[in-house]
């Protein structure tokens, strides 16, 4: 007997947290529309309890790197975002690393921010 097993890409830019299927991308619109909010990189990193637990990497724009409130940001993120997609982890950086075609690789940055 035979067994098979298919594989194929893993997308990073669906997470699945809590039985639900999370978009990066439309998480990623939501938090660029805040008014200090330059860049930013959502992703899925590993939970035991959920599956996975949502991650933004943020880069604010300069005047505004001493004011931002954790706190303060989920809640606005909840006016716009249902509350499993609401970043659970959120990590300030003062550049968001891309490759030389513009890029994010997200799966590079998974593995920095699991470890």
């Amino acid at each position: 007997m035979n067994i098979y097993k298919i594989v194929g890409r893993t997308s990073v830019d669906i997470i699945k947290s809590g039985g639900y299927k999370i978009s990066a991308l439309d998480v990623e619109r939501v938090i660029l529309s805040h008014p200090i909010i330059s860049d930013c990189a959502v992703m899925g990193l590993r939970d035991e309890k959920w599956g996975q637990k949502v991650f933004a990497l943020i880069e604010l724009k300069d005047e505004y790197i001493e004011e931002f409130d954790q706190q303060g940001f989920k809640k606005w993120c909840s006016k716009s975002l249902p509350k499993y997609s609401i970043p659970s982890v959120i990590q300030i950086t003062k550049k968001i690393p891309r490759n030389q075609l513009g890029k994010v690789n997200k799966k590079e940055l998974i593995k920095v921010y699991e470890n």
